[in-house]
């Protein structure tokens, strides 16, 4: 009895173990987690900062950064590994190329001394929207078998329970007056949509779909803002027998009908990316952006599923996205370049629920930024300004002025800080250097904030390569400087 009682605190002990580890990975709430910014936040205060205290347990990574990875070993958040697809080719067409990937990204991270050691690989996501339609055939002929060689790969290194996934567009789908019963996938992708569809359900592993409400109302005038919102006073559109009252609704049974229709009517789903963003377009601000990720959480809580999937809503659900990033395509619009939660510095954009519950959303803290100091007109009279236009497209050409597009945050500014905005973005891209910061002798370095009401003049972090070889040049000198006059005055001693 009394060896019974004493085994029983560490029984318990490990059981509420079980429930912490675990407990997280049956959450279907996740948040996409990109690299294309040229100021990224450092990847451990992403996990610390952002992720962690912020309840986030499932993040789905552009790709397989070192530093991401690295730093999300041990934190018991679900992680989807992305390949980008520019290396479909090479995997599709060598099996060594993707055992040589795999061993690379995944089993280096997949230690052996305990759970605790480990990184929480669920997913390798092969290609991002690789079937956009834009692209053409410039990826579709390498994805299946850049999948199927993954696989192979993740068997032999006895990771069998990673999932392989592909994340599509939502434009593989072709939809006749919105309406899910007459969607199907797109013609053009009919053998290679095949193949794909077999390749997942031989391994059990879900359809992953993007869905992009925003660029939905950029597209369909007759789309209402209220219905991509979830409005209960917008006016719902009827199928048949089934009646959609949002738009996420509609888009899921979209795809589940395009499913039935080729004979995976019973395919596992996942959203891998869904959000709206808060700059760069009309009804693109952090307000709109909030009141659609509390409405589509708020939805997915319900667990009412859609009209033909009934208390059945996709297994995972991605948030596009944690972070803003500047260096993303703005061929779709300007927008692109806005879709984080927080600011490409960590800094909460609204409150929303990604899993810490009632509080309020953590920022990042104890951000290291260059010196407070900003490159800006310098309109004193005695300057020739008629340059000033080709300087500011200049800087716009290399740096990201999206914020000032008709609509944005910066739009109203007027001159001279919409010009001021532009020289400021090339500036703190290139780390604040002097000369990015000439314009012709039409810039000015500063140290009063030029910012305005919701314009934001940002600060570069401290994070570049350049920054840390400007400053250490800089430290020399003056180490040789102080040297010399040291010297100098010992000479008279």
């Amino acid at each position: 009895m009394a060896m019974r009682c004493g085994h029983r605190p560490v029984i318990l002990l490990l059981v509420v173990f079980v429930v912490v580890v675990s407990s997280p990975f049956s959450t279907a709430l996740g948040v996409n987690w990109g690299g294309a910014s040229s100021q990224p936040l450092p990847a451990p205060k992403v996990v610390t900062g952002l992720l962690r205290p912020n309840g986030v347990v499932r993040v789905k990574l552009a790709d397989a950064d070192p530093a991401a990875l690295a730093s999300l070993v041990g934190s018991g958040i679900g992680v989807a590994v992305g390949i980008p697809n520019q290396m479909l080719r090479d995997l599709g067409a060598s099996k060594k190329a993707a055992a040589s990937w795999v061993h690379d990204n995944v089993t280096r991270y997949l230690s052996d001394r305990g759970p605790g050691a480990r990184l929480g690989i669920e997913y390798v996501a092969v290609g991002d929207e690789p079937f956009l339609l834009s692209y053409g055939k410039e990826f579709e002929p390498y994805v299946v078998g850049a999948a199927t060689n993954i696989r192979l790969a993740l068997t032999a290194a006895k990771a069998d329970r990673i999932k392989v996934i592909v994340p599509c567009s939502f434009d593989v789908i072709q939809t006749e007056s919105n309406l899910p019963s007459k969607s199907h996938f797109r013609p053009d992708l009919n053998k290679t949509m095949t193949d794909l569809l077999s390749f997942l359900a031989n391994y059990s592993s879900p359809f992953v779909i993007d869905v992009n409400p925003f660029s939905a109302l950029q597209q369909n005038k007759n789309l209402s803002l209220d219905y991509l919102l979830f409005q209960k006073k917008s006016r719902p559109i009827t199928d048949g027998n089934s009646s959609y009252n949002n738009f996420f609704d509609l888009s899921i049974d979209s795809l589940i009908s395009s499913l039935s229709k080729v004979g995976f009517g019973e395919m596992e789903v996942v959203v891998g990316r869904i959000g709206w963003p808060t700059d760069g377009a009309v009804n693109a601000t952090p307000s709109v952006a909030q009141t659609f990720n509390k409405a589509l959480i708020d939805h997915l809580k319900t667990k009412s599923g859609t009209p033909l999937r009934p208390k059945r809503f996709p297994t995972e659900t991605y948030l596009f996205s944690l972070l803003d990033e500047d260096r993303r395509s703005i061929t779709a619009g300007n927008y692109e370049r806005h879709w984080g939660i927080f600011t490409f510095d960590g800094q909460a954009k609204y409150n929303v629920d990604l899993g810490q519950g009632s509080k309020s959303l953590e920022s990042a803290h104890n951000v290291e930024y260059l010196y407070p100091r900003w490159c800006v007109v310098n309109n004193n009279n005695d300057k020739d300004l008629s340059n000033v236009t080709a300087g500011a497209s200049e800087a716009c050409s290399n740096a990201d002025c999206t914020a000032l597009s008709p609509g944005s945050s910066c739009f109203g500014i007027g001159w001279p800080a919409n010009v001021s905005y532009a020289f400021n973005s090339y500036y703190q891209q290139r780390d604040q250097s002097q000369e990015s910061c000439d314009f012709g002798g039409l810039g000015l370095i500063t140290t009063v904030d030029p910012s305005l009401g919701d314009c934001r003049f940002a600060i570069a972090l401290r994070t570049s390569f350049s920054t840390s070889i400007h400053e250490t040049l800089i430290a020399t000198r003056m180490m040789i400087l102080s040297a010399f006059v040291w010297l100098y005055l010992l000479s008279f001693s």
